[in-house]
Parts: structure tokens; sequence; C-alpha cells
């Protein structure tokens, strides 16, 4: 389950899964590589809307699998003035 707050981001996070043709139905235990298959194009352009529509800046490395929990964390995280990121080779939340 969601912390409080991040439950607005959650639902922004997929509308933009939706409108990139990524996913209709994302959770927040759904990773984005081994679940959703996204490749290093559709996590660039993922990025690129993140950063578009909530004003975060958030490095997705290509050899993690970041769950959409963590995103959603990462984004609240940038948003409240903290620089965030997940930087290749990382471990992945669970």
């Amino acid at each position: 389950m969601l912390e409080p707050g991040l439950e607005p981001v959650l639902e922004q996070v997929k509308d933009i899964f939706a409108e990139l043709g990524i996913a209709d139905d994302v959770q927040e235990d759904t990773l984005l590589q081994s679940h959703l298959g996204l490749d290093s194009v559709e996590t660039v352009r993922l990025a690129l809307e993140l950063k578009r529509r909530l004003g975060i800046e958030v490095k997705l490395g290509s050899r993690q699998d970041v769950t959409v929990g963590t995103l959603c964390r990462m984004a609240t995280i940038s948003t409240s003035g903290v620089q965030s990121g997940v930087q290749s080779g990382s471990q992945a939340e669970s």
C-alpha cells in the first residue's frame, strides 16, 4: 500500500503510462522492465514525460528494474526539492 499522499502521484503516473501506450493497468508493485517490458526508448519517453508534466527529473538506468511505487516516491522526493534518481546498478525496491 502506498504511503499517504502518494495516491495522486500514482494516478498521474498511470495516466502517463496509458497516454504513452505503455500500459493501461499498473499498480504500485509493477516493475518497469520485468512486468511492463520497457525498453530504453520507452524509459526515456517516460522520463521526459515525467519532467514535462510533473516538473521532476528522474534518472532511470538501463540495468535496473524499479517499481511504479518507487517511481512515485522518487517523484515525491524530487518535488520536495531533493534531487532524486536511481543510478545504474543500484538495487530496486521491492
